[in-house]
C-alpha cells in the first residue's frame, strides 16, 4: 500500500480582541506581520479579516502536528501588537457579513462582480486537505469510492452553528450558505476523469467557469496538484480535531487507491444517499442518523464510525494513524465545536440581559481553543 502525501489548508477569522468582532479591514502593517510570519505558507482570502494557511507537502502526521501547532503560535505572535486574535471555526458568532471588505485581488474582485450578495455573504472558514492520488491510478475512480463516506467527516467537523447572530437551526450553517453557489456541495457522477475532464472542458465553452478553480465541490480533483481536495468539512477550533480529520481523509483515499476497481459500486442511488446524508449532516452534526450501505434502516454515527474502523483500520495502521478513530469517538462522546457553541450560547442567554453578551462568551471560548 502506498502511503500518499498531503497538505491542509486552514482559515482563519481576525478578530478585535477589544470588542471580539470580526474586524473588517485590518491594518495592512498586521497582514504583513502575517505574512512575514509564515511566509510562503502565507495566503489571503476572500476578505480583508480572514487568511489562510497552506501547508508544506506532508509524508507523516507527526511533521504536520508541528507546523500546524507553530503557525497558530506564529499568527498568534504577530497579531498580538495589532490587539488581534484569530478564530478557526466554520462561521464567526460576532461577524457581520455587511460590514465586510473584500480583499481587492485580480481574483476575489472577480467572485464579487459575478456572484454578488452570495460571495459577500460568504464569510465562512473551511478545513482543506489535499490527498496524492499516485499516476496512473484514475482519480475520478478514487473520488468515487471516498464520497460516501464524507459526510460522516462533515459531522465530526461541525462548528457553524451561528449566523449573523442567532442559532441557525444547522450545526453547519456554512455548507447551508455554501449551497448558494453553483457547483458546490455533491459533485455531479462522473464514471471517470475524461468524462470529469470532458464536462469541465463543456462548462468552459458555454461560459458557467472561466477556470477548472471554479467548480469548489465538496470533494474534487485539485487542479493544480496531483491530489483529491477535501473541501466539505469545517474550520476545527481545535488543532487536534482538524488533524483527526485530515487522518480519517488520507486513510479513506489510501484505502480506496488500494482497491482493485475503486468506485465500482458509485451510482445514482449511491449518489442519492450521499446528498441525503450531507443533508442529515449539516443540519444535526453527529446526533443525526445515516443511511449507510450494509446497514439496515439508519444508524447513529457512532454506528458508521464502528463500520469504517472494521473497513479501514488495518490501512490506518499502516500509515501511523491508528489513533483516528479513538480520537473520532471521543469527539462524538464529547461533543463538536457545533455543540459546545451552542450549549455556551444557550446557557449566556439565559443567564444575560441581552443577546450579543452570549455571542461574547462563544467568541472567547473559539479563542481560546483556536490558541490551545
Amino acid at each position: 500500500m502506498s502511503h500518499p502525501r498531503f497538505g491542509i489548508e486552514e482559515e482563519y477569522f481576525l478578530t478585535d480582541l477589544q470588542s471580539l468582532r470580526m474586524i473588517g479591514s485590518p491594518p495592512p502593517q498586521a497582514i504583513e506581520a502575517c505574512r512575514a510570519a509564515l511566509g510562503v505558507w502565507f495566503a489571503t482570502e476572500m476578505f480583508q479579516g480572514q487568511i489562510e494557511v497552506a501547508s508544506p507537502v506532508f509524508s507523516d502526521f507527526a511533521h504536520a502536528s508541528d507546523f500546524l501547532r507553530g503557525s497558530r503560535q506564529a499568527l498568534r505572535t504577530a497579531l498580538e501588537p495589532f490587539a488581534l486574535g484569530m478564530l478557526s471555526a466554520g462561521s464567526h458568532p460576532l461577524a457581520d457579513w455587511r460590514e465586510q471588505v473584500p480583499t481587492d485581488e485580480e481574483h476575489f474582485r472577480y467572485l464579487f462582480e459575478r456572484y454578488g450578495h452570495v460571495a459577500r455573504r460568504s464569510v465562512l472558514s473551511g478545513l482543506h486537505v489535499h490527498v496524492e492520488v499516485a499516476e496512473p491510478l484514475d482519480r475520478i475512480a478514487v473520488m468515487n469510492e471516498v464520497l460516501p463516506w464524507t459526510p460522516l467527516l462533515l459531522a465530526l467537523s461541525c462548528s457553524s452553528p451561528i449566523w449573523d447572530g442567532a442559532a441557525s437551526g444547522f450545526m453547519s450553517y456554512r455548507q447551508t450558505a455554501c449551497d448558494e453557489w453553483p457547483r458546490m456541495g455533491i459533485p455531479p457522477l462522473f464514471a471517470d476523469q475524461r468524462h470529469y475532464d470532458e464536462h469541465l472542458a463543456f462548462l468552459m465553452r458555454i461560459g458557467a467557469i472561466s477556470q477548472p478553480g471554479e467548480c469548489w465541490w465538496g470533494m474534487r480533483p485539485a487542479a493544480r496538484f496531483p491530489t483529491l481536495e477535501l473541501r466539505m468539512t469545517d474550520a476545527c477550533p481545535r488543532v487536534d480535531d482538524a488533524l483527526t480529520l485530515a487522518a480519517f481523509f488520507r486513510v479513506l483515499v489510501a484505502h480506496a487507491s488500494a482497491q482493485r476497481r475503486p468506485g465500482l459500486l458509485y451510482d445514482q442511488t449511491a449518489r442519492s444517499m450521499l446528498e441525503e446524508n450531507r443533508w442529515r449532516a449539516k443540519h444535526q452534526g453527529i446526533h443525526a442518523r445515516f443511511l449507510v450501505e450494509g446497514i439496515d434502516g439508519d444508524c447513529s454515527l457512532a454506528q458508521w464510525l464502528e463500520l469504517a474502523e472494521q473497513r479501514f483500520a488495518e490501512t490506518a495502521q499502516i500509515l501511523g494513524a491508528a489513533q483516528l478513530f479513538e480520537r473520532a469517538r471521543a469527539i462524538i462522546d464529547s461533543g463538536t465545536s457545533a455543540d459546545r457553541q451552542l450549549a455556551l450560547f444557550n446557557l449566556a442567554s439565559e443567564q444575560a440581559q441581552n443577546g450579543r453578551s452570549a455571542l461574547a462568551q462563544v467568541t472567547e471560548l473559539l479563542l481560546q481553543e483556536t490558541a490551545g
